[in-house]
C-alpha cells in the first residue's frame, strides 16, 4: 500500500505523536521518522546516536505504548524487559543502551507497519499480531524480536507495498 497524503478524520483520542507521525508521512522528513512514535523531536541520526548510548528516556516506553495501543505486558515481551527492569528503569529516569536500541527497534517496526496501512493504527497492530505464510506462521510482532527478524519484517512490509507478496 502507497503512502497516502489524504486525511483522515483526527480521533480526539488520539496522541499528538500519532498525528504528527501521519503528517510526516506525507511530507517525508528522512528515514528516522518514526522516532515521533516515541515522543522523540529530532531525526537527525547523530542525535539518535547519542540518545541512544546515554539511554532513552523512561517516557519513551509510555509514549511507545499509548501510540501504539498494545498492552504493556505484551510490549514488554516484544521489548525483552521484564516488569522489574521496567520499574528499575522508571525508578532511574532512563533506559540501558541495549534497551534503547530495542525501544528504537520496536518503534521502527511499527512505524513501517503504519505505513504499510496509510496510519491505521488497529490495521498496524493486527498486521503485526496476525501469523503470516511469509514468515513461516509466525507473527511479525514475534520476528521482530531480533534485528535480523525485524529487517525481515520490514522487507515485507516493502514487498506487499509494492504487490509482491512472498
Amino acid at each position: 500500500m502507497a503512502t497516502s497524503t489524504s486525511r483522515r478524520p483526527s480521533d480526539p483520542k488520539e496522541s499528538r505523536d500519532l498525528v504528527r507521525f501521519r503528517t510526516s508521512m506525507a511530507e517525508a522528513p528522512g528515514p528516522h521518522f518514526y522516532v515521533v512514535l516515541l515522543g522523540l523531536r529530532t531525526f537527525d541520526w547523530t542525535s539518535l546516536m547519542r540518545s541512544l548510548e546515554r539511554g532513552l528516556a523512561y517516557e519513551t516506553i509510555e509514549h511507545l505504548q499509548r501510540n501504539t495501543g498494545i498492552a504493556i505486558d505484551t510490549l514488554l515481551d516484544w521489548l525483552q524487559i521484564s516488569t522489574r527492569t521496567l520499574a528499575r528503569r522508571k525508578q532511574q529516569g532512563r533506559f540501558e543502551p541495549d534497551e534503547s536500541d530495542r525501544l528504537l527497534r520496536a518503534a521502527r517496526v511499527f512505524g513501517r507497519a503504519l505505513e504499510l496501512f496509510e496510519g491505521d493504527r488497529d490495521a498496524a497492530a493486527e498486521w503485526l499480531f496476525s501469523p503470516l505464510p511469509a514468515l513461516g506462521g509466525e507473527t511479525p510482532i514475534d520476528i521482530s524480536r531480533t534485528e535480523l527478524g525485524s529487517r525481515e519484517v520490514e522487507n515485507l512490509a516493502g514487498r506487499i507495498e509494492h504487490g509482491v507478496y512472498s
